[in-house]
């Protein structure tokens, strides 16, 4: 269950990430709520985790994947583009939370 409320975390920081870009610097009054809103939830969501899970896993985990989901909406909605070397850092971070997954005894299962 601790997995499912971590993406959960992850789902409502991306949206509170998405709404931040959206809400041109906190001038337009619907996205500026969906931020407070979405991190709030997200840091809710996370604190459940974190009486299963180590802080330092959770949040590499949570950092990890919103980093890669803000790229790939910025990229689709924003029209951002990144670079190889952007791209390669991200598969990278990927890389970093499918081996603390599948082989750290930290990461409780």
């Amino acid at each position: 269950m601790h997995y499912l409320y971590l993406m959960a975390a992850v789902l409502a920081e991306t949206i509170g990430t998405t709404a931040l870009q959206a809400s041109q610097q906190f001038t337009r009054l619907g996205p500026v709520l969906i931020v407070i809103v979405a991190y709030g939830a997200s840091f809710f969501l996370m604190s459940l985790t974190l009486k299963v899970m180590p802080v330092g896993i959770v949040y590499a985990i949570w950092s990890g994947l919103g980093i890669v989901l803000i790229a790939i909406i910025g990229f689709v909605v924003f029209g951002q583009r990144i670079d190889f070397p952007a791209a390669l850092g991200m598969a990278m971070i990927l890389a970093g939370i499918l081996v603390i997954h599948l082989f750290s005894n930290s990461a409780s299962h």
